[in-house]
């Protein structure tokens, strides 16, 4: 592949990147730049391989995705090279960004990931994450592999409730009281 080819593709995935407040996930990454039919998903598993070699992205991996982020370098980067990005492809990743940015970004508000402790337990890490501030977390010991995924997988459907749940609960009146 030409190297002009690779960087166009760097320079993408660092547009798409600064144009958002929130981190990214592999799969949102690649599902746009599929869809379109840029590249392939190969191409951008290597490209993702090498921003994060070269530091222009951040990621971090939990049970289920990887999410990433532009660094300052990234950012740098992209500030002397984004014309480099056709106008049109400049256009269509914002029209996107526009369309689906309240989606992209409740697709990785919610965090779930597990680990075993020491004594064969394990912990279920839960958060809900608002512009890069953890706005709740719950670390829940559970027995079993199974019991903590399928507690991840639940925090994903019914985080909202839950949070919900626990700020009325923590914020009502003790009816005692009254």
């Amino acid at each position: 592949m030409q190297p002009e080819t690779l960087m166009l593709y760097k320079l993408i995935i660092l547009y798409i990147l600064d144009r958002v407040d929130f981190p990214m996930t592999n799969a949102q990454l690649t599902k746009f730049i599929t869809e379109r039919e840029y590249t392939t998903y190969f191409v951008i598993q290597q490209v993702l391989s090498e921003l994060v070699e070269d530091q222009y992205i951040s990621s971090e991996s939990t049970l289920s995705q990887t999410l990433y982020r532009i660094t300052p370098e990234g950012k740098e980067a992209l500030s002397c090279f984004y014309k480099k990005i056709s106008k049109e492809i400049r256009d269509d990743i914002d029209t996107y960004l526009t369309n689906e940015k309240y989606t992209l970004r409740e697709e990785v508000s919610s965090l779930a990931d597990y680990y075993e402790t020491g004594s064969g337990e394990y912990i279920a890490e839960l958060k809900i994450i608002e512009r890069d501030s953890s706005i709740i977390e719950l670390s829940l010991l559970v027995p079993t592999a199974s019991a903590a995924e399928t507690i991840c997988t639940k925090w994903k459907q019914k985080n909202a409730d839950i949070y919900a749940y626990v700020l009325n609960t923590l914020l009502e009146e003790d009816k005692a009281e009254s």
